[in-house]
């Protein structure tokens, strides 16, 4: 089986790589085409790539490619994992919203408004693309933002893109190693959009063990997001939000705490991994102990600026292990071999949530099969949740009609309906911002 990755020369295409390691069974991947617009990443990315498998005769093959076409005829499986203007983009995302005093984050409010500006033209592009070259391959997208893009490129690929998120896994894993039940043992009742999500419920032997986490203080400060959000806010909600809610729920204190901060999380991130790829340029560098080195810092200043804000404290050693990458090999294995198991995944709604139309593309528990990703049947969000999978589910459609239309104006209405974004005055600043810098923002007029 052949499995294209787009963005292959990206940090964390090795912790993919390492899941395709660990599969033995009949079917598995057995070549692996790594395609990236930057030669120099490529070839760094696949150093690593080759230490990882020394000593492997059944290590799945690597090759490298900058020829989009080239590296998806034949793919069966294409993972998307681009980034539309690099780190350097991301920090000028961040740079931009904060000069304006909103948030700036990859995915969150006007920065992730910016990000999806720019990086839906290209996801359609490569929909088509595989369309027309690999009609019967799936394609798994960690794009960010995860659920505006998988719902560009559903317009062309049908329910044959499915977004995937370590977010919501890594979440699920935590409340349950809490109430000591073993993660694979429960059912994780999460809906919403990505990173837009709450988990309401966890069953273990269909019993919903939720309660018992929320009437506990002690419980609920035991572990991330209890720490972050707070006991006294959590059970006030009576569910545990994704991570990403706080900045929402503490808006204020995330963007002081942003504003403070020595650098953004973006040129953190740009400056940390050119010193990795620089240091790959070096023949006799240690490749694969360099990237563990650099993705162990990585990990550890995650969301650094909201632990701050909430005095979280550092993260734990358990949560320092990402995810995305287990989601991926195990839908895969679910479609290439029907081997039915239930993720949570980014899919159109088919009806699961009655306040959104069928097309519109949502993060929740799936049963996986040889057939594709369905959604499962989940009960309607509470009124304050409902509100905000709406506002942020309109503003996405904005920024999707904006990308097709070129119309600045659109663009600017996408920033102002944004709950984070306080003005349309704001709005228009952000877009003028934003087109200056980047250039792959010149199509609104």
């Amino acid at each position: 089986m052949r499995l294209t990755i787009l963005g292959g020369g990206g940090f964390r295409v090795p912790l993919v790589y390492g899941a395709l390691l660990g599969d033995r069974a009949e079917g598995r991947v057995t070549r692996v085409v790594l395609h990236d617009l930057d030669a120099g990443r490529l070839s760094a990315v696949a150093r690593v790539l080759a230490e990882q498998a020394a000593g492997d005769p059944d290590a799945p093959e690597v090759t490298v490619t900058t020829d989009l076409d080239e590296a998806l005829r034949g793919a069966d499986f294409v993972f998307s994992a681009i980034r539309v203007g690099g780190l350097e983009g991301r920090a000028a995302d961040e740079r931009v919203a904060l000069a304006q005093g909103v948030l700036g984050q990859e995915t969150v409010g006007a920065g992730g408004i910016a990000y999806g500006l720019r990086t839906v033209p290209v996801a359609v592009d490569i929909a088509r693309r595989v369309a027309r070259l690999a009609p019967e391959a799936w394609v798994i997208n960690f794009t960010n933002p995860a659920g505006l893009v998988t719902e560009a490129m559903s317009r062309h690929l049908g329910d044959r893109v499915i977004g995937i998120c370590d977010s919501p896994v890594g979440l699920g894993r935590r409340i349950a190693r809490v109430l000591g039940a073993h993660p694979g043992e429960a059912w994780i009742d999460y809906v919403g959009l990505n990173h837009l999500g709450w988990v309401r419920g966890l069953r273990v032997a269909g019993r919903d063990e939720l309660p018992r986490l929320l009437a506990d203080p002690d419980l609920l400060g035991s572990f991330e997001e209890g720490r972050l959000f707070g006991p006294q806010w959590l059970r006030s909600l009576g569910a545990v939000p994704n991570e990403y809610l706080h900045y929402y729920y503490f808006n204020r204190e995330t963007v002081r705490a942003y504003q403070r901060a020595e650098k953004t999380r973006g040129a953190f991130l740009r400056d940390q991994q050119a010193g990795f790829y620089e240091e790959m340029r070096r023949p006799d560098a240690a490749a694969l102990t360099a990237w563990d080195r650099t993705r162990a810092e990585r990990e550890a200043t995650y969301m650094a600026e909201n632990r701050d804000a909430a005095g979280a404290g550092e993260r734990e050693d358990d949560d320092l292990s990402g995810g995305y990458e287990k989601v991926a090999l195990a839908l895969m294995r679910a479609i290439a071999r029907d081997e039915r198991t239930t993720l949570i995944l980014n899919v159109r709604n088919r009806g699961t949530l009655s306040v959104l139309d069928a097309e519109a593309v949502i993060e929740v528990p799936c049963l996986v099969d040889a057939n594709g990703a369905h959604p499962v049947t989940v009960d309607p969000l509470p009124g304050h949740a409902t509100g905000l999978v709406c506002a942020v589910k309109a503003v996405e459609r904005e920024v999707l009609s904006a990308a097709e239309s070129g119309s600045r104006t659109t663009a600017v209405k996408a920033f102002a309906l944004h709950p984070l974004v306080d003005s349309v005055n704001v709005a228009h600043a952000l877009v003028d911002g934003y087109t200056a810098v980047h250039p792959g923002l010149a199509y609104l007029t």
